[in-house]
């Protein structure tokens, strides 16, 4: 692929609702741009950019992939991005990167949860973006209503830049409103046909609608449009140009990717209206050596910096790290500083990353994008730039994990293997996270959903051959008492030569701290050098309960009194003598089993409060308040056992079709209602 400067250079995301031919799209893009002499298909798993084990087998996008096409004088990185919700961390990525996005609409569902997820994306980035109704060619396809629902639900910036022919069935092709020109397909092609009378009635109101969109783009135009002047090609080209930049003008294109219809028109408007790098705003970031902020323009001249936004991870290959360059050049054999490690590394294989196959390339000019293979210490949100000049770029915001679930190895001895494993992975997706449990002794990994997770224990069997169990994540109860005990505990024992002796008397009563020991021995009834090992016993007791073996807190020893032996009394004898009073007194004095309690933030759409409220009711929490958010929006904030929430991902999903979403963090320890600790004691006994 021959080198193209920055203003020659368009990153386009596409983005949309799972489903709704993304990848397609990509193929018809690749396949009209003869990069391939035919179109791949999701469901015979021989696409381009679905090139993965587990997205061949599960036929959706996993990760975002980078397709790199040229279409007259212009090259294009398209960054097909995947449209499950779990995955969101990928879109974030790419939108990072992107200059604009086509959002897919898929014509014969309407607007679904992911369009408006991805329009709000985009809308919060300030970021230029077309919609592409495809699938025009299938059953019950309406397409004023389609215009309709996104005009009432996105604002009238949406504006058709293209009216179908035909529907469903019949659909064949389309009229390209701002050009005046007709598109037919004829089996193979699409090719140009005049209008007639017919199609000019049809689009001569929507035609109307555009010209005044460009009349408000600069007051000149304003002026020639009142005093009744006609605009040139030129002058309407330009001014839609700038409300597509401002965001004030969303086009819609219509066609099917599947029959490549649509596509020529599509590729035609990105180099037209969707921004070049040149037309970016400088990039914000850091100097690495003075703090202050500083900005950088996309432009060769400058000093080089670029930005990591994603990293693939193979274990044959290694590491290969994507990156888009901000400023000046990056070349082959280059020496560039990571400011986030503080390390100097040198660029090897230089090279565009097409799906899986690389193309290689000598150097990278500012605004395009490249990856490079081998890096030891760069990650996805680093900033990679002239060790002279060091920048460091804001990082991606990657959203928290919110299902968890424990990894068991099938295979003993494989616990090395599966952080090896795991550790690489989150180079790959920083949107999962790896917690060590040392209280339950489980490892659990993070992810975003039921399907995320099972894609990482996927991946671990297939790139690192660790096979892997689920299980649900242990909760870390605790113990405490509720009453007071008075007990002693004594440890006697005399059989031939030096015995063993220890006595104490103690009190046991709740605290409000985790443990509290104190002493009122009188007349060194226990001799002053025992007394730490009293301490000691019972603070080694601590860490199993009574009830279920779980940590006892929130518990006050005293001890008041005691005996010993002049010969047989040692600090083990007291120990031992203080373990005893430990068991027996917790016994006496109420124990109860404490559960965690969490601290949660649901923001769900209106209409989701009652379910939502009555949700969380069922689940033993209580609703601590609630916010409006805007945009009919609401925050609820509860609290309610971790025990109830372990699932919470999912179910949340489904009572709100994924259109809501949650924080949660430790709050506290409460006491469990007896009829369920009751169930923990047992199943704890069972265990043993």
């Amino acid at each position: 692929m021959k080198g193209y400067p920055s203003d020659k250079i368009r990153n386009v995301a596409l983005i949309g609702h799972g489903g709704c031919g993304k990848t397609i799209l990509t193929e018809a893009m690749l396949y009209t741009t003869k990069v391939v002499n035919r179109l791949g298909k999701v469901e015979d798993g021989n696409t381009v950019s679905d090139f993965d084990k587990e997205e061949i087998a599960r036929k959706i996008s996993i990760s975002t992939s980078l397709i790199p096409i040229e279409w007259k004088e212009h090259k294009y990185n398209i960054l097909d991005t995947p449209g499950y919700f779990d995955f969101v961390g990928e879109v974030n990525s790419a939108l990072r990167v992107a200059g604009g996005a086509v959002l897919l609409v898929d014509a014969s569902s309407g607007i679904e949860v992911g369009t408006e997820k991805v329009w709000k994306y985009t809308t919060d980035r300030k970021m230029p973006k077309f919609i592409f109704m495809n699938k025009m060619d299938k059953e019950n396809v309406n397409f004023e209503k389609i215009l309709n629902d996104l005009r009432e639900k996105f604002g009238k910036a949406v504006a058709p830049f293209a009216i179908p022919l035909g529907e469903m069935n019949n659909f064949k092709g389309f009229i390209n409103v701002v050009d005046m020109i007709g598109r037919e397909y004829n089996g193979k092609e699409c090719v140009d046909i005049p209008l007639n009378d017919e199609m000019m009635n049809m689009i001569t109101p929507v035609r109307e609608m555009l010209i005044e969109s460009v009349a408000e783009s600069d007051e000149a135009l304003m002026e020639k449009f009142f005093g009744g002047e006609e605009f040139t090609t030129q002058e309407i080209h330009d001014g839609l140009r700038k409300g597509v930049l401002s965001g004030d003008i969303v086009p819609v294109l219509v066609g099917s990717a599947v029959n490549n219809i649509g596509i020529h028109t599509l590729l035609d408007m990105i180099s037209d209206y969707m921004p070049s790098p040149k037309d970016m705003k400088p990039y914000e970031g850091i100097d690495d050596k003075t703090g202050n902020p500083v900005e950088r323009k996309i432009d060769h001249t400058e000093p080089f910096s670029s930005f990591v936004f994603k990293t693939v991870v193979d274990p044959f290959v290694g590491k290969i790290s994507l990156l888009k360059v901000v400023s000046g050049e990056l070349r082959s054999d280059m020496e560039i500083y990571n400011p986030e490690k503080a390390e100097v590394e040198k660029v090897g294989n230089l090279f565009l990353l097409r799906g899986k196959n690389q193309v290689p390339v000598d150097k990278v000019v500012a605004g395009d994008i490249a990856a490079i293979a081998k890096l030891q210490y760069a990650s996805t949100g680093d900033t990679l730039c002239d060790k002279n000049h060091p920048v460091k770029y804001h990082k991606i915001e990657f959203p928290e994990p919110t299902l968890f679930m424990a990894v068991e190895p099938k295979a003993k001895g494989d616990e090395e293997k599966i952080g090896v494993g795991l550790n690489r992975l989150t180079e790959e997706d920083p949107t999962f996270m790896i917690v060590r449990n040392a209280e339950t002794k489980q490892t659990l990994i993070g992810g975003q959903g039921d399907i995320h997770i099972n894609v990482i224990t996927n991946k671990l069997k297939h790139k690192f051959g660790v096979d892997v169990q689920l299980a649900d994540q242990r909760i870390p109860f605790r113990e405490t008492i509720k009453g007071k005990a008075d007990v002693q505990g004594k440890h006697k024992k005399q059989s031939g030569g030096h015995g063993q002796y220890g006595d104490v008397k103690i009190r046991f009563e709740p605290a409000q701290e985790e443990f509290i020991f104190a002493e009122e021995v009188f007349g060194g009834s226990v001799p002053r050098q025992y007394i730490p090992a009293v301490e000691k016993g019972l603070r080694e007791c601590l860490d199993v309960g009574v009830l279920a073996g779980y940590p006892v807190v929130n518990l006050k020893a005293v001890l008041y009194d005691g005996s010993y032996h002049d010969v047989d009394s040692s600090e083990m004898a007291f120990k031992i003598a203080a373990s005893l009073a430990f068991k027996k007194g917790l016994e006496m004095a109420k124990p109860v089993l404490l559960e965690p309690v969490m601290h949660v933030e649901i923001v769900i759409p209106e209409e989701y409060m009652g379910d939502i409220m009555g949700d969380m009711n069922k689940r033993r929490g209580r609703i601590l308040g609630m916010e409006p958010v805007g945009d009919g929006t609401q925050r609820v904030v509860a609290e309610a056992p971790q025990a109830e929430l372990l699932k919470y991902a999912i179910d949340l999903r489904s009572m709100t079709q994924a259109r809501g979403s949650f924080t949660m963090r430790f709050e506290r320890y409460d006491e469990m209602p007896q009829h369920l600790s009751q169930k923990i004691i047992e199943s704890a006994k069972a265990e043993k």
